[in-house]
């Protein structure tokens, strides 16, 4: 005697839906909260800071932002002596939750009827970490008013300037492509891995330099030819030149034996530590940081005002360096 089993098809199709809508929902992302955790320890640089003003423990966001970074496989932020700083997936995720936060934002204060500024600023994820992250809460507090989104670039291409009013360009200043202003001189010099510093000590620079990979940032980059003409040694036409535009690569490629590189004095933790070794005294004097405002970008207040901070943050730095100094 057979049994024979009969589904109702109305019974079907609810069930069906309801399955493939539970698969579909365990797929989406999860942790919405916690990408706003995210970005208050990324505005305060510090976990225990963040918890403060959010009235959590320690334990708990520190939970929540592993469980982020499990979940989307990444680390985020980089533990540092004074707190922590973005690393490069985390600047990329933070600009992706600035700008959807600035859209919900500038909704919410239309239906208030009141008016808020914008600015982004394209800036590479190594100043970003080494030097801006760390200071951009005083501006926060500062000018309340103004919704600052950052923009990680990387060769700051025609591409990549679209949607920015400010960038803030490494280089000797020299771009046609915009208004450029000074902002933080800051010389290059040669550095290289322990072994590379053992060699210069044993054959000099002039050897070292002759036989090692130089590593650029791009490949019309004459930063290279720049220092070996103020160093005194013989201009060269090589094929063992690398080009690493991210500054951050191109530090771990040093570190790694890769090749030298032309650095400043953000890898000064690098240095301290014995990471990196300073190969020369000899150093491009031209050469820092740079505020760059697109030729197609209009002059704005918030780009204004976001300027003159910088400004300000980097006479703050020297006097702080000058009241350091022995």
């Amino acid at each position: 005697m057979g049994i024979k089993v009969c589904l109702k098809i109305e019974n079907f199709f609810p069930l069906r839906l309801n399955f493939l809508y539970t698969l579909f929902m365990n797929a989406r992302f999860q942790h919405h909260d916690s990408l706003r955790l995210f970005a208050e320890i990324a505005r305060y640089s510090s976990f225990s800071t963040a918890a403060e003003a959010l009235n959590m423990t320690k334990g708990a966001i520190s939970y929540q932002i592993k469980t982020l970074e499990a979940d989307l496989g990444m680390s985020l932020f980089q533990r540092t002596p004074r707190g922590v700083t973005l690393t490069g997936d985390g600047l990329k995720l933070l600009a992706i939750c600035q700008s959807r936060y600035e859209e919900i934002e500038a909704e919410i204060q239309m239906l208030k009827g009141v008016s808020t500024l914008y600015l982004t600023v394209g800036v590479s994820t190594y100043f970003a970490a080494r030097w801006l992250s760390p200071r951009l809460m005083t501006f926060m507090q500062s000018h309340p008013d103004v919704q600052l989104r950052i923009q990680p670039m990387i060769e700051f291409s025609e591409a990549e300037m679209q949607g920015v009013d400010l960038a803030i360009r490494w280089g000797n200043g020299n771009w046609k492509d915009g208004t450029v202003t000074p902002f933080m001189p800051m010389p290059s010099f040669p550095v290289g891995n322990t072994d590379v510093a053992g060699r210069v000590e044993r054959l000099g620079i002039r050897e070292t330099v002759t036989e090692l990979t130089l590593l650029r940032d791009r490949e019309d980059s004459n930063a290279w030819s720049e220092w070996l003409e103020l160093a005194g040694l013989p201009p060269q036409a090589r094929r063992d030149v690398l080009i690493v535009p991210d500054p951050n690569v191109r530090v771990q490629a040093v570190i790694n034996g890769q090749g030298v590189a032309l650095m400043d004095d953000l890898v000064g933790d690098e240095l301290v530590g014995g990471k990196l070794h300073r190969l020369s005294d000899i150093a491009l004097p031209d050469y820092g940081y740079f505020i760059v405002r697109p030729d197609r970008a209009a002059a704005s207040e918030p780009a204004t005002v976001f300027s003159d901070w910088l400004q300000d943050a980097v006479s703050v730095r020297n006097q702080s360096m000058n009241d350091s100094a022995p």
